[in-house]
């Protein structure tokens, strides 16, 4: 009877670890809507420059903050995956 336990645990331990690299793996896909986020922002910047070039430092911060803020996503997703790669 105990050694059935025994085996139960550790295989109850092998799935939840399984699952959380899976999930890890999951949570880098974020990384992909980041990188299209920030592409579509810098090829729509550049075209708004070639329109207004007197416009560019408006253009440029404007960029800037928003490909930040598409960062955020893939940096978040990054931390989640390594929180679970740590259980």
């Amino acid at each position: 009877m105990n050694d059935l336990l025994f085996l139960v645990a550790e295989y109850n331990a092998s799935f939840v670890s399984g699952m959380a690299m899976l999930g890890a793996g999951v949570a880098m896909i974020a990384g992909i809507g980041a990188g299209i986020g920030q592409g579509y922002a810098a090829g729509r910047a550049a075209e708004a420059v070639g329109r207004q070039p007197e416009a560019q430092g408006k253009i440029m911060i404007t960029m800037i903050v928003g490909q930040a803020m598409a960062e955020t996503t893939g940096l978040y997703a990054l931390v989640i995956a390594f929180m679970l790669m740590g259980k």
